[in-house]
Order: structure tokens, then C-alpha cells, then sequence
């Protein structure tokens, strides 16, 4: 214990060589740790996200913007398809199942979004309270965007047109009513407000088509009143796509049978029809690519500042030796010996190390929280506050080794230290 004191004591006398350490290996650890955690839970995130779905088919334009905007809800769509020509593909033999979206209102900067009831089982979707849609103008809330909306069962949501936040084109005439509130799934479940195509297609019935009269919607709602369970209304959305086949829809969310799906049907789409397929795992994948040169970059600028706090280090406790020369000599003449000295001098430069990796890694997390509040109010993800990965433990070894070199060149001095001559020297 009275090295470790003598060490830190020695390590704090000389406080502007200690801020000086200290500032240039925090700003390396939480650089690496930044972009280590970044890449990692974005690359997470994506993948689960795109998982249920192979392949997305739209309108002609950009694949990746497709991809963006109908299974992550990050961008625009590239336009609409007629779902009587998407009908084909819904029942083709290659494909296990599809999945008709439908979207282009917000409520409050959370996008509205018409589907089927099979949309929320793919990603696993639960109801912590109420119950599916089963009626036009029922609606599902996401756990996040009902906990930031404020949202409970039986609240009024009045949508307005576009997928930014605004009080104009609002659809006061076709308000939705919360029916449902879904558990938190940490998939883009959470930060949206789900109804039927039906609910969609109507509330723009005044854009050109003129929506169903009270009593077809009254007939309707007797019709299903009896679908209480949770996904009883399954063949009803289905019943939804065979009676507006001439409705227009965002995209199609589609999930191969057979591997000849993969082979075959995105070169039928794009080449023998008016629509494009995109593959979510290809568009994500060169989308990580893009940022995965910029992530090398970054941490190659981290290695280098690395290498110069360890370099730091280095002529910091050489030059704080050579000044207290006097002290080590008076230490040898209290019985103290070269390797006591030499360890000294390696725990002052491990109490330099540890202190500076503590300092960038919380540096880094708070990156992490500032990063994550913008990611979620500008495109609904949030990233976690994790404990430290198995890449930072490396990250801290290879620290700790670059500071005990340090520190044991720092000290050679030591060995060559002549207690006589040192002491009668002025």
C-alpha cells in the first residue's frame, strides 16, 4: 500500500503533465468506444429489423431508398404501385408470404401506417394493452411513440398528410381510435402507429376516391365485431386486399418459399414490370460498407492519438525521474531497491493508464447518449447505454501494455542511478 501511495502521490505532483496525459488518452478511448458501440448496435439494429422481409418491391427509383423507407421508415418512398399488379406476387408459389404496406401520414412526426395484422407478427409483436384492429380506424401504437405521444386506449389520433410533423392536410374528418398498445420489441414496432390498408385508403378517399358510406362501414363492424383475439382479424385484412384490388399501396414486404424466389423473381420484377424489387440484406450490407470506411478512418485517428498519449506518458515520467533523481537516491539509501523503484514508476504510469480509459469510456458513452437522442427524434432509433464489450476489454489490455512500456523505458534511468554522486551534486 505504500508504494501504490507513493506512486499516486508522485502522479498528482506534477498536475499539468497529468491533464496534459490524461486529455490526449481520454480522447482516444472514447473515440474508438464511441465508434466501436456505434457501429455495432446500428449494424444490430438494421439486421434485426430486415430480417423477416427478402425482398421489397415498390416503385421504380433508388433500391437502398426503397429498402429505407418501407422496412426501417427512414426515408420517403420512391411512390406507389397498384396492388393489382403486386397481386401476383402475393400468391406465387416462390413466395412464403407478402405483406401489402401502405403509408403517407404522421401524426406528430410518428408515421401511420396501413398494413395487415401479419406485419406486427413478423417482428414478434405483443399487446401489452387492448387489442388488434379489427374495425376501419382502429390503430396500434408502438411502445415508444405511445410513451412519448402520451398515447392510452380510447385516445383520438388525427392524422395529417405527410411524413413530417405539421397541422397541414390534417384528416380531421377520419380521426383513428387507439385500440392497442404494443410491448416494447426494440424494432421499428416501437415508433409506429399501425391501422389496416382499409383505414388508409379511406382517409384519402376525398383525394380522389369517395370513401364507403356509414351503413357499409356500420355492416362491416358488425360483421367482425366478434374479433376479440389477438390476430383474429387475419383474414379480414386479407378480405381488404381482394375487395381493392385497384387501391394503390406504398410496397410489398416479401418473404421467399423457395430459394429459386432469390434466383428468379427481383430480375422478373425489375426487367417484365413497371415495379422494382430490392433486397434488403444486399442494401443494407453496402450501406455498412459506405460507413464501415468511414468507421476505419475514425478509429485509425484514435490509434495514432493512442500512440501519442503513450508517448506522453513516456516523457512525462522520464522527465519526472530525472527531476526527482535526488528523491530516488535518498529512497536507495532507505533501503529501497532498484525494483522497487522500477515498480514505482510502472504503477504511476497504470494509475495514468486506468484513470485516462475510465475517463474516455465514460466520454464515449455520453457520446453514445447525446448520439441517440438525436437518432431518435430525427428517424425513431435509439441506442442502449451497454456495459463495456469484449472489443473495449482488448481495447483496455492493449492500453495498459502501451503504458507499462511506456513507463518501463521511462525508468531504465533507474538502473544506472548513482546514489553517491546524485546526492553530493548540488
Amino acid at each position: 500500500m505504500r508504494m501504490i501511495y507513493l506512486a499516486f502521490r508522485n502522479m498528482i505532483s506534477k498536475p499539468l503533465n497529468l491533464i496534459l496525459s490524461m486529455l490526449l488518452l481520454s480522447l482516444s478511448i472514447s473515440l474508438v468506444t464511441f465508434v466501436l458501440q456505434l457501429s455495432d448496435q446500428m449494424g444490430g439494429q438494421l439486421e434485426k429489423n430486415i430480417t423477416p422481409f427478402d425482398m421489397v418491391v415498390g416503385a421504380k427509383g433508388s433500391p437502398l431508398q426503397l429498402v429505407l423507407a418501407s422496412v426501417l421508415h427512414i426515408d420517403n418512398p420512391t411512390g406507389n404501385i397498384k396492388l393489382k399488379e403486386a397481386r401476383p406476387l402475393m400468391n406465387h408459389p416462390f413466395v412464403k408470404y407478402a405483406i401489402p404496406v401502405s403509408y403517407g401520414d404522421n401524426y406528430k412526426g410518428f408515421r401511420i401506417l396501413g398494413t395487415t395484422s401479419e406485419y406486427i407478427s413478423t417482428y414478434g409483436g405483443e399487446l401489452a394493452e387492448g387489442k388488434f384492429f379489427n374495425r376501419p380506424f382502429d390503430i396500434v401504437v408502438g411502445a415508444a411513440a405511445a410513451e412519448k405521444l402520451g398515447l392510452q386506449i380510447g385516445s383520438e389520433v388525427v392524422g395529417s398528410h405527410g411524413l413530417i410533423e405539421t397541422d397541414f392536410g390534417a384528416h380531421d374528418e377520419h380521426p383513428y381510435i387507439v385500440t392497442g398498445i404494443l410491448k416494447r420489441s426494440n424494432t421499428v414496432l416501437d415508433q409506429l402507429l399501425i391501422t389496416s390498408l382499409e383505414s388508409v385508403w379511406d382517409s384519402h378517399a376525398h383525394e380522389g376516391e369517395a370513401p364507403k358510406s356509414s351503413e357499409e362501414e356500420h355492416k362491416h363492424d358488425e360483421e367482425h365485431e366478434h374479433d376479440d383475439q389477438d390476430h383474429a382479424h387475419d383474414n379480414h385484412d386479407h378480405d381488404y386486399v381482394e375487395e381493392d384490388a385497384d387501391r394503390e399501396i406504398t410496397s410489398l414486404l416479401v418473404r421467399f418459399g423457395s430459394p429459386l424466389g432469390m434466383v428468379q423473381l427481383p430480375r422478373y420484377i425489375n426487367e417484365g414490370t413497371n415495379m422494382q424489387s430490392a433486397l434488403p440484406s444486399f442494401e443494407v450490407q453496402r450501406l455498412l460498407g459506405l460507413l464501415g470506411s468511414g468507421v476505419k478512418t475514425v478509429n485509425g485517428i484514435a490509434l495514432a492519438i493512442l500512440l501519442v498519449s503513450a508517448l506522453s506518458i513516456f516523457i512525462s515520467l522520464l522527465k519526472t525521474i530525472r527531476e526527482r533523481k535526488r528523491e530516488l537516491a535518498l529512497l536507495r539509501v532507505y533501503g529501497f531497491r532498484t525494483g522497487q523503484l522500477l515498480y514505482l514508476a510502472l504503477m504511476e504510469g497504470l494509475f495514468l493508464s486506468l484513470l485516462g480509459f475510465a475517463l474516455g469510456w465514460a466520454l464515449g458513452r455520453l457520446g453514445i447518449a447525446l448520439f441517440s437522442s438525436y437518432t431518435e427524434s430525427e428517424y425513431g432509433y435509439s441506442l442502449l447505454l451497454r456495459p463495456p464489450s469484449t472489443q473495449e476489454y482488448i481495447l483496455l489490455g492493449i492500453t495498459l501494455c502501451l503504458s507499462i512500456v511506456a513507463a518501463f523505458l521511462a525508468a531504465l534511468p533507474v538502473f544506472n542511478l548513482n546514489v553517491a554522486k546524485t546526492l553530493t551534486d548540488e
